[in-house]
């Protein structure tokens, strides 16, 4: 018997630690695991590659540039508007200062366009490249399934917290230059210094990307789970208004402390003089705990997922 190397198995079949064979007509020595002779897993589809792959996407692009239209639409908004009568309501006191402003932006894109934009992060990952019939060929590279699931994930979480940090950063910025940096007056009347705003403004935005974690484990595990990317987003989307509305129901009394979107705004707690991290801290829990949840699910189901139908 000649000692050649086996056959590559079937893709759907394949494992890292199976024998490769390379068509220039040379084989690498085999390893004693099983493994060719210079391949390392931890070096296969480095952050960096992903990220640059990711950014190069239109879709990248088109989300990160309609975060920094956001605030000058908001601002064009106002200033087109009836200033009408001042309320009490963080929409009534977006003009006070370039601090409320930014409040105010935070505050109209958490329920909905932030949630979107996670999900498009996240829901987009697995799925997308099932879609192109590029999966296969990520895996016969070989990238081990559990490091190419964390590799997508980790340039998702960057992505979605530059996001989050660029759409904070814009609002201020152009809040400031058009209202000026002054206090910034909370809905109970307090007046918060500059620096202090600041700081509080940081925090809330940090609060938040804790709070949507538990919307990219769901987007995660939906992007593992199907080969229609729109389907993986559109399916996150959908329990975060699912979940809003039943927030909404009274009677379902203490049950809605268990919603994940029960504690989306708790970040309105750390706006004022003194910060009260009680609500912020079950809030970040709650997201924790689901987002854990759900990236176990997405691990357990890519790991036994048949990429070849």
């Amino acid at each position: 018997m000649t000692d050649e190397p086996q056959p590559v198995a079937k893709v759907g079949q394949l494992d890292t630690t199976e024998t490769a064979v390379v068509r220039s007509g040379r084989s690498h020595a085999v390893q004693p695991d099983g493994g060719v002779e210079g391949y390392r897993a931890e070096r296969t589809l480095p952050v960096r590659v992903e990220l640059a792959r990711q950014l190069r996407r239109r879709r990248t692009r088109l989300t990160l540039g309609f975060l920094v239209v956001l605030p000058v639409v908001l601002l064009l908004s106002f200033e087109i508007g009836d200033a009408g009568s001042r309320g009490r309501t963080f929409a009534d006191m977006a003009t006070a200062s370039g601090l409320n402003f930014a409040v105010f932006t935070l505050f109209a894109s958490t329920s909905f366009l932030l949630v979107v934009v996670v999900a498009l992060f996240f829901g987009d990952t697995v799925a997308s490249e099932a879609s192109w019939s590029s999966l296969k060929y990520l895996l016969a590279a070989p990238v081990p399934r559990v490091r190419l699931l964390r590799q997508k994930a980790v340039v998702a979480g960057l992505l979605s917290v530059f996001g989050l940090a660029l759409l904070t950063a814009i609002s201020l910025g152009v809040g400031v230059l058009w209202y000026g940096a002054g206090h910034m007056v909370t809905t109970t009347g307090e007046s918060v210094p500059f620096p202090a705003g600041v700081a509080s403004l940081a925090a809330a935005t940090a609060y938040l990307a804790v709070h949507l974690s538990w919307i990219a484990g769901l987007a995660l595990w939906l992007s593992v789970s199907t080969d229609a990317p729109l389907g993986a987003v559109g399916g996150a989307v959908l329990v975060s208004i699912l979940s809003e509305i039943l927030d909404q129901i009274t009677a379902l009394g203490s049950l809605r402390t268990y919603l994940p979107t029960h504690y989306s705004t708790a970040y309105a707690d750390l706006l004022g003089a003194e910060a009260d991290w009680t609500e912020v801290a079950h809030g970040a829990f709650s997201a924790l705990a689901y987002a854990t949840l759900f990236v176990v699910l997405a691990v357990w189901r890519f790991q036994r997922k048949d990429i070849t139908s």
